[in-house]
């Protein structure tokens, strides 16, 4: 008997990536891991991306909301509308390879994995090459390793947030698998209430996987099964947003999940030895110094940080106009 996953879609402006992203789904080898249902929730895009989807004859169900509420937020509506075992939640500007399913369905057989609640695949480039498909769980010396550039020039006293790809050669055990493909057992995602809406953008799906673990779910990274995956295209139209929403959502996690004094110091870092060494990098790689743009980063985590929000997209005078994606000329076979 076939396993059954629903698909869980989060879109917003990703051109013609969400379409080459459903017949990929449409393509796939399903004799092992059947497809259910395809939810395509669209955050508002304005670049028509999510209307006049594909044929594919994939069960498909779009839901458009009128703004955009932040990617757990619509994650969590799609995840609402689903009734299979497993769901997976897709990133748009992934493709799936013609085996993605059957392999991944195959591992989900076997006694090995009855242990594990999230499952990720090895991401890829256009020409195969591998790219970020792990993490590891944020700590207070990896976030300063991050903040200051001493994961690059002392990478074994402070080790990097992502995972080399010759380090995730093999399958095996993981902190997190990246979100653009998180297969999560269902009753899982309904046993911890599914992603934490107070994450607007990133990081929800590393909250998650640090509370499936406490729950003796850790998630499991299968080396063989492979998408294609284009990377940042919609987050890469945020602008100076990505890294306000980025501070916002590191702070959450630090607060709910690290010990208080900890937090709160790293916090103290992200006000000032951040920032500095930011401008700092931005100048040796002689890359244009926006101090102004900086500044108001800063002042708009500072504003969220003091009024406890759930944080959103900057205000449009801090960021550049949307752009409609562009296709990737190569794609899985």
């Amino acid at each position: 008997m076939n396993l059954l996953v629903d698909v869980v879609i989060v879109n917003w402006n990703t051109g013609e990536h969400l379409h080459n992203c459903l017949r990929s789904i449409a393509r796939a080898d399903q004799s092992v891991l059947r497809v259910g249902e395809v939810v395509v929730v669209d955050n508002a895009s304005s670049d028509g991306s999510a209307r006049d989807l594909p044929a594919t004859g994939l069960r498909l169900r779009t839901v458009h909301n009128p703004d955009n509420r932040g990617f757990a937020t619509a994650c969590n509506q799609g995840a609402a509308l689903c009734r299979s075992d497993f769901l997976l939640f897709l990133n748009p500007d992934t493709e799936l390879y013609s085996d993605t399913l059957r392999i991944t369905g195959e591992f989900l057989r076997t006694p090995a994995a009855q242990r594990f609640g999230i499952f990720g695949a090895r991401m890829v480039d256009a020409h195969g090459r591998p790219l970020i498909s792990c993490s590891r769980f944020p700590s207070p010396r990896l976030c300063v390793g991050g903040m200051t550039g001493l994961d690059r020039l002392a990478p074994a006293l402070f080790p990097p947030h992502h995972l080399r790809p010759e380090e995730v050669a093999r399958s095996g055990q993981v902190d997190q698998v990246i979100g653009a493909f998180f297969l999560v057992r269902r009753h899982l995602f309904t046993e911890l209430n599914g992603f934490d809406e107070g994450y607007f953008l990133y990081m929800e799906e590393v909250d998650f996987a640090l509370r499936a673990r406490r729950l003796g779910r850790p998630s499991y990274h299968i080396a063989q099964a492979r998408v294609f995956h284009a990377e940042a295209i919609s987050s890469a139209q945020l602008g100076l947003g990505r890294h306000y929403l980025m501070l916002c959502s590191r702070t959450r996690y630090m607060l709910r999940h690290w010990p208080k004094r900890q937090a709160w110091l790293l916090i103290g870092l992200s006000l000032s030895v951040e920032p500095a060494a930011r401008l700092l990098g931005a100048a040796l790689r002689g890359q244009p110094v926006d101090v102004r743009s900086t500044l108001a980063v800063q002042w708009a985590f500072l504003r969220w940080l003091r009024h406890g929000r759930r944080p959103g997209p900057l205000a449009p005078s801090l960021l550049p106009a949307p752009q409609v994606a562009e296709p990737e000329t190569a794609r899985p076979a």
